[in-house]
């Protein structure tokens, strides 16, 4: 690994389009010069082209969970593929750990996808002949591993995601649920460093949808993979994202944690996504700082850095002064005021 490749970020997408129709990039080239975004897109409309991703800009960290969401028809799904060039982008630049996907040829790109980057589908595609053990063992084979090896790593992933003693069923045997974790594990099994999952929960239902994401979250901290996760739910995003990109019309229009999102969306369309979302579970109270510490405070209520905006009430509503916020070392970070954590809580009426 290149002392490069272990300061770049783990995904970095610059100035991506995806527009589908004939000829799209000649016709992108040309519209180019028409003005901003806006402008580019309704030229190629004009034409009968379809921008479905438009001007894509941003950065995955190593180790971060990635969350785009978006209404239905948004271009999220169309950006993933971009990304790990399931479809060719129009235009752009996609970096992987600093190397230029978009110029790998397919030798390189069948490597990438072996070793380096996982993915995971809404509809998982397993092969219904074989066993579950040997599903999640078939991506080991395909890189040349020894039968031996691929058994020991497909029992250790299906054990991570709870599925031992489920190794010898078919996928007909099994749950919605139950085929989605074969799905996950086969991913696993190559131990990517970057992982893709489209919608991967959308098909369940609710109560096996919130145990795959406590399973799933449990996997993240864990193994710490970059990953980008598509969804349409923002209560989904909301639970997993440390970033959350939100989409509209190919468009990305606010980048922003969990926290920004709810508390700071930049126009009505992120707003209507979390109006309905309890904000004080999801702000924390670094939010409502205040810029100093004063010299006066009253008696120490017990508020922590990262504790959600509903618990600091919880602990100060009966204070009126601002109180003090403190760091896991116990050391003094910052103050709140008790009206603002109140305030910040309240819900505009729609």
């Amino acid at each position: 690994m290149t002392s490069e490749s272990m300061t770049a970020p783990a995904i970095s997408v610059e100035r991506l389009w995806q527009v589908f129709g004939d000829d799209s990039g000649n016709a992108l080239r040309d519209a180019q010069g028409s003005g901003d975004q806006s402008e580019i897109a309704e030229s190629l409309v004009s034409r009968g082209l379809i921008p479905a991703v438009r001007d894509a800009n941003f950065e995955v960290q190593k180790g971060e969970l990635f969350v785009i969401m978006g209404l239905s028809g948004s271009g999220k799904s169309t950006l993933i593929r971009c990304i790990s060039r399931l479809i060719e982008p129009t235009a752009g630049a996609v970096n992987i750990d600093g190397e230029d996907i978009l110029k790998a040829d397919d030798k390189r790109l069948i490597e990438l996808r072996r070793r380096k980057l996982g993915m995971v589908f809404q509809h998982f595609g397993l092969f219904p002949h074989m066993t579950v053990v040997d599903n999640v063992a078939f991506p080991l084979k395909m890189q040349g591993a020894g039968q031996a090896e691929r058994q020991a790593r497909a029992l250790e992933v299906l054990k991570m995601v709870d599925l031992e003693g489920r190794e010898d069923a078919y996928p007909r045997q099994l749950s919605g649920g139950q085929r989605q974790r074969v799905g996950i594990a086969r991913s696993l099994a190559v131990n990517p460093d970057i992982w893709f999952l489209d919608e991967p929960f959308s098909a369940l239902d609710p109560l096996i949808r919130r145990q795959l994401q406590d399973e799933f979250l449990h996997i993240q901290a864990t193994l710490k993979k970059s990953i980008v996760f598509i969804t349409h739910d923002i209560a989904e995003a909301l639970k997993l994202a440390d970033r959350i990109a939100i989409m509209k019309d190919g468009e990305i229009v606010q980048i922003g944690t969990p926290e920004e999102i709810v508390l700071n969306p930049v126009n009505d369309y992120v707003a209507e996504f979390s109006k309905d979302v309890p904000k004080g579970r999801h702000a924390c109270v670094e939010s409502v700082m205040l810029k100093s510490v004063p010299d006066h405070m009253p008696d120490d209520p017990g508020l922590k850095v990262g504790m959600t905006l509903d618990t600091a009430l919880a602990k100060c509503m009966l204070l009126y002064e601002p109180v003090p916020v403190r760091d896991a070392a116990g050391t003094v970070v910052g103050a709140v005021n008790p009206g603002d954590l109140a305030a910040a809580l309240q819900v505009e009426d729609t």
